[in-house]
């Protein structure tokens, strides 16, 4: 979702908004803009379209010339992309400023203003904002803002120039996420910690409803009173190499070849005597045992990762697991009762969704565990339960490594648990969790043995108007997710089925040449899965299969086989995701499309 940025120090304001504006274009975004003071007076320049699209526009009418101000990559909620909607906003004479988020009410409050003699030349929520707190503006910029937050509802943060105070920059937020990065003689604001890990490590994070001041003094906190808040001053633990894309060509071709090391760093430290060990998140054998029913809530990509869960949740656990996508989740009635367990996982910990799901699931009575990777996020500070994953950066819309450390991630909370119920045995438990840990080298493995086949294959992707993935059970699941991979970046429309259901329906679909990815790593169900197979390769399809090294598979079932390391067959999905994953990423080169930022898509969705 949009991006802020806000910068004072001695550099050139311009130029570090723009620069760290470049390291939120993961967020996907539709137009973009800056605010400066510039000789005491705020000059705004914006335009529709990539941050290049507006540097050309500064090049061409003069690029505003100051040390104080902030910046924003916006993407549509209200108003089409425009320069006009682009952010900052002015409201009035005094207030210039730049949102992320959603204001529920802003119809209602923009009729008010409208009342009070305001006029508007914006579609945006933001706007209505801008105007509200210029009206609200009597001196005092922290009475300001406590007036104009007292009306407003949603989730946002702001980043804020009053005109009349040329060597100050203020800031609020309410759900959506901000941080306030400090260094010497300089401090910033951002939606997220790569927007600065240029200039500096060092940050604060801004909690619901606080105000942070920069000045060319340094920075000060209040709550909506006025009162003075003292805050824990945290360091990052990425550095600015981690953000770039380290001689790949894309960052989501540097992501997918980071995933051995992200699975190491996310499950190495969450075990202790060769078993799982969830102690640090809050997680004891004794809750456990308890559990008598779990619901996994996500989104996209993340709900995917919660669907293997399922499947070796149930197996190994014997506990129902009911899989939610997040959206849909509060609007069901769920029957929650005290003693369930609610696992959200959300790569960013900020989806409005699976948020307001968790909050659901706690007033319910639910325990909530959440799985996430960005330290200090809303879902992280929320949940009772909190289990990390330590991808680093993830710069790609398209979620690889991020989803890799998800499933990771459930398979240590599926052996602790069945562990803890007695369903398995220590020596057991030790097997599978030795399985694990070697996953990262596989994983390593599977990506060089499965590239050069995945390059050849995806030629014959780039023409194709649909697509079908199938499998069954894990295979199933895992399907899902290429399918999503492909439709995200490579723009080409395919379905993800489990293979048994073809002839209900869906074999229909089939016509000549048309692409069939089967996903077939479950050997205990590989003889039906190449009967499906065989279904709609008689009715045309070129097929692809992706199976272990070792599946007996005869030349007349497949057009191509990729074949990738045979390990337990409850962890085959952390090696076979890899080919779907660098399938879709070739297909979208050889289609010429932006890999990274994927048309109309966001990496964080903080609304709903």
């Amino acid at each position: 979702m949009c991006g802020i940025v806000g910068y004072v120090g001695a550099k050139d304001c311009s130029e570090v908004l723009v620069s760290a504006l470049r390291k939120l274009e993961y967020r996907g975004y539709d137009s973009a803009g800056i605010a400066v003071f510039e000789n005491d007076k705020i000059r705004i320049a914006k335009e529709k379209g990539r941050l290049d699209d507006l540097q050309k526009r500064m090049d061409a009418e003069g690029v505003p010339c100051g040390h104080i101000g902030v910046g924003h990559t916006r993407w549509a909620t209200h108003g089409v992309p425009s320069a006009v909607n682009s952010h900052p906003h002015r409201g009035g004479k005094n207030v210039t400023l730049v949102h992320n988020g959603i204001i529920e009410n802003y119809k209602e409050l923009k009729e008010t203003l409208k009342d009070l003699g305001r006029t508007f030349v914006s579609e945006t929520d933001t706007e209505v904002v801008a105007q509200l707190m210029d009206f609200n503006y009597m001196g005092d910029p922290v009475q300001a803002i406590a007036r104009t937050l007292s009306v407003v509802e949603g989730s946002f943060a702001l980043g804020i120039l009053f005109a009349d105070r040329p060597g100050e920059l203020y800031a609020v937020r309410r759900e959506s996420p901000l941080i306030v990065g400090v260094a010497e003689g300089e401090s910033f604001i951002a939606s997220d910690v790569p927007a600065i890990i240029k200039y500096t490590t060092q940050y604060y994070l801004l909690e619901h409803d606080e105000i942070a001041k920069l000045t060319f003094d340094g920075v000060s906190f209040c709550d909506l009173e006025g009162n003075s808040i003292e805050k824990e001053l945290k360091v990052a633990d990425w550095d600015q190499e981690a953000a770039e894309k380290g001689g790949y060509e894309h960052y989501m071709l540097k992501e997918i070849h980071e995933q051995p090391t992200a699975v190491k760093t996310t499950i190495t430290p969450r075990i202790s005597d060769g078993v799982p060990n969830l102690e640090e998140c809050s997680i004891t054998p004794e809750r456990l045992s308890d559990i008598n029913q779990i619901y996994i809530v996500a989104c996209g990509t993340a709900m995917h990762a919660g669907m293997i869960g399922k499947y070796v949740i149930e197996k190994l656990c014997k506990v129902p697991v009911i899989v939610d996508i997040a959206s849909e989740f509060r609007y069901r009635d769920p029957l929650i009762k005290e003693g369930d367990l609610v696992v959200i996982i959300s790569q960013s910990g900020e989806t409005a969704d699976s948020l307001a799901a968790m909050r659901l699931a706690k007033k319910m009575g639910a325990q909530t565990l959440a799985i996430v990777n960005a330290k200090g996020s809303s879902i992280a500070r929320e949940a009772d339960m909190l289990i990390y994953t330590h991808a680093g950066p993830e710069i790609a819309v398209a979620s690889t490594k991020a989803y890799m450390v998800q499933i990771s991630v459930m398979y240590l909370l599926a052996f602790e648990m069945a562990y803890s119920k007695g369903l398995i045995s220590e020596e057991e438990c030790r097997r599978l969790t030795s399985e694990l840990v070697g996953t990262s080298d596989k994983i390593e493995m599977t990506i060089g043995l499965v590239e050069p086949a995945c390059k050849v294959f995806a030629q014959e992707l780039t023409e194709a108007e649909n697509l079908l993935y199938i499998g069954r059970g894990l295979d199933y699941a895992l399907s899902m997710e290429g399918s999503l991979k492909l439709k995200e970046i490579s723009y080409i429309h395919s379905e993800a089925y489990a293979a048994g259901e073809l002839k209900h329906g869906t074999i229909s679909l089939i016509t000549e040449g048309m692409p069939v990815i089967a996903v077939a790593t479950q050997n205990s169900l590989l003889d039906k899965t190449i009967s499906n197979i065989k279904e709609v390769k008689a009715r045309g399809a070129k097929v692809l299969i992706v199976c272990d090294d070792e599946a007996q598979i005869s030349d007349d079932v497949a057009d191509a086989v990729i074949r990738v390391p045979k390990i337990e067959e409850c962890l085959m999905p952390m090696l076979a995701a890899v080919p779907l994953q660098l399938l879709a990423y070739y297909a979208s080169v050889l289609r010429g499309n932006d890999v990274d930022k994927p048309r109309n898509l966001a990496k964080s969705v903080t609304v709903e």
